[in-house]
């Protein structure tokens, strides 16, 4: 059975254990702040818990063919969780519950990293729980057939992979377990894929030290094979690192690019990160900022390494932005879990200007029917139409799919 709701709120509150000093820096960037501006939030789907529908989704959305495909946490025939479809129907959308997990030796829960979808439409994700200690796995474009790639926990090869996956161009995927290993400490891996065969490749073993532990959130790919990742603990300071993993011989080698200080450069780096086409690097932290509330931060490749520099500071001392921000239109895109103007969340956009980014408030979450606590990332259309998830809320308190329209 998968861990319950209060496992994964325990899961969130871990990663601020660690006290940071009260600071009073000036920022040197120029930043200009929006309070939220005139966007249209609508609830697309509710979930019910109900049958084979879902609950909890705290993985958000991906968008492919116009559709949008998930997971839910909880739900399903065996209530053990879901991937669903929503397809656009008119003005409103129709949900498929395409696969329900049956728990051990099934996978059970998948957690906060977002589905990824093979050129043929085959969706690969991560579970919780579930397996031996968590496990991945493969939905075919056929409805209702699972493949489980993977079982956790036997051995060496880590435990409890929460992040999701990223695919490569020759159909092999990557990703990382939160516990496990050599050390106990976590792992990122490899599907290795010959055929219908798969083999499960551990990449690299956390030490508990400078490296980082225990790694949440799922591996980013860049286009010559490397590997980008964060830890929300670890590293020198306790306040978790951004790391790079590239080959090396026959293994692999960890580089760590920057140590969070839990200062101006925030804390608790829980969501990963995304990358641009000129090799920068993006994510927020849960923690930390000069406002106490999390920060937007940006990695770019230099001769000397790497340089970071804070995009924003957010405001709040708890809950800042929990998973991948989203790259579309030229603009970021992000969530707080709680914060925001009722201390439920919001829904955030940086757009970059001649003096630094302009931080716009798209939404502020209300609780009840509109729902709560947003932990999966958004996905963006080419129209600038923003779908994600809640946690809470909803006409059943279930969970809900939502879209803001510019």
């Amino acid at each position: 059975m998968p861990q319950r709701e209060a496992d994964c709120r325990a899961l969130a509150r871990r990663v601020i254990v660690f006290p940071f000093a009260v600071m009073a820096v000036f920022w040197f960037l120029v930043i200009v702040s929006q309070p939220a501006q005139s966007q249209t939030y609508k609830v697309i789907y509710n979930f019910t818990g109900i049958g084979a529908d879902g609950a909890n989704p705290y993985a958000g959305p991906i968008l492919a063919n116009g559709n949008l495909y998930g997971t839910t946490y909880l739900g399903g025939s065996d209530g053990n969780g879901t991937v669903y479809r929503l397809s656009p129907s008119g003005s409103s959308w129709k949900h498929t519950s395409l696969y329900s997990f049956n728990g051990p030796p099934d996978g059970a829960g998948p957690g906060f990293g977002s589905l990824a979808i093979g050129p043929d439409g085959a969706l690969f994700g991560t579970t919780e729980g579930g397996g031996y200690f968590g496990s991945d796995f493969e939905i075919c474009s056929c409805k209702g057939k699972e493949v489980q790639i993977h079982q956790f926990g036997r051995g060496t090869d880590g435990a409890q992979p929460l992040g999701g996956v990223v695919l490569d161009s020759a159909g092999n995927f990557y990703g990382t377990a939160n516990l496990g290993g050599t050390l106990g400490d976590g792992t990122v891996f490899e599907e290795k894929k010959s055929g219908n065969k798969w083999t499960e490749i551990t990449l690299y073993n956390f030490t508990g030290g400078n490296d980082g532990i225990n790694p949440e959130a799922g591996v980013t790919l860049d286009a010559h094979g490397n590997l980008y990742g964060t830890t929300s603990t670890g590293g020198a300071d306790g306040y978790g690192v951004v790391y790079k993993l590239s080959r090396a011989g026959s293994g692999w080698k960890q580089t760590v690019l920057h140590t969070f200080h839990g200062k101006n450069d925030g804390a608790n780096p829980v969501g990963g990160l995304v990358l641009d086409k000129a090799g920068n690097l993006y994510g927020g932290t849960f923690d930390g900022g000069v406002n106490g509330g999390g920060v937007v931060y940006k990695l770019s490749p230099s001769g000397k390494g790497w340089k970071f520099s804070t995009l924003y500071s957010l405001t709040g001392g708890y809950g800042g932005p929990y998973n991948k921000l989203t790259l579309a239109n030229g603009n970021i895109y992000g969530f707080t879990e709680a914060e925001g103007a009722n201390g439920l969340g919001m829904v955030f956009k940086l757009s970059p200007g001649k003096g630094g980014w302009t931080f716009t408030d798209l939404y502020d979450f209300v609780g009840g029917s509109e729902g709560a606590q947003p932990y999966g990332s958004v996905a963006v259309d080419k129209d600038g139409n923003v779908f994600g998830t809640t946690n809470t809320g909803g006409s059943q308190n279930q969970g809900l799919v939502f879209e803001i329209t510019p």
